[in-house]
């Protein structure tokens, strides 16, 4: 039998251990054995092993830490990272956020819609969207909570649709649409925001607010077709000052700490 080289050897453990963290069996912020450890489960090269370590890194699933408390720690996927990685793929198009906001218009009204028919909805989501409201509600006069409530809302009703693909998808959106919204709405006086405008008008705020309280009630009542209409109208409304600004997508504004 033919020897196998270092790569194949490398891409064998890294595969083994890529299983290990997509199955939860190694969960975030675990370490990753160590190098004595992996070499006593695998029978590999230490350069076999320092390549697995690599293909993971650049896989985005492990950070491999320096000094005294080094080693490699487990970065479990999530729609934050995912969203980074579309953000660049976006910005390398030139990408506008017009396009991603037309892209949640068409996919978050499916999700509220699915949230409306859930036969659960009464224990699963509708406490939680009322819950949301009530710290939108408290925050009107607070730009910066305001923004993160509505955020936490929108989240909510995609997070409990029931369906973990468009979950993931339309979250990776949201992230890159919310980076986008808090450059455009950031408080002019903040040096370090590299642009802004006026601050969102009480009557806008207002009028979402009405209509997450419009949204909810449609849930909760289990009418499909009312919660989609309200959706989409309400994500129009909500998306055309901060389109009016301008803009493009920027994957540093999506990147930061996992």
């Amino acid at each position: 039998m033919p020897q196998m080289r270092q790569p194949r050897l490398a891409e064998m453990v890294a595969s083994r251990l890529r299983e290990d963290i997509l199955s939860g069996r190694l969960k975030e912020g675990d370490r990753i054995p160590t190098q004595a450890e992996l070499f006593q489960e695998f029978k590999v090269s230490l350069p076999a092993l320092r390549e697995a370590m690599r293909i993971l890194e650049t896989d985005g699933l492990i950070t491999v830490q320096r000094g005294n408390v080094g080693g490699a720690v487990v970065f479990a996927p999530s729609p934050k990272r995912a969203a980074q990685m579309i953000a660049m793929v976006l910005q390398s198009r030139k990408t506008s956020p017009l396009a991603v906001s037309e892209a949640i218009n068409h996919l978050e009204p499916i999700c509220a819609g699915m949230c409306a028919a859930r036969e659960d909805r009464a224990d699963v989501v509708v406490p939680e969207l009322r819950r949301l409201v009530a710290v939108q509600r408290a925050a009107l006069e607070d730009t910066d909570g305001y923004l993160a409530a509505v955020r936490y809302f929108h989240a909510a009703v995609v997070g409990r649709c029931g369906n973990e693909a468009l979950i993931v998808v339309i979250s990776s959106l949201q992230a890159i649409w919310a980076a986008h919204e808090s450059m455009v709405w950031a408080d002019p006086a903040d040096a370090d925001v590299p642009r802004g405008t006026q601050r969102l008008e009480p009557k806008r705020r207002r009028e979402a607010l009405r209509a997450h309280e419009k949204l909810v009630e449609a849930i909760e009542a289990g009418n499909v077709d009312r919660a989609r209409r309200l959706t989409a109208t309400h994500l129009n409304a909500s998306h055309h000052n901060t389109i009016g600004a301008g803009g493009s997508v920027l994957a540093s504004l999506v990147a930061g700490p996992h």
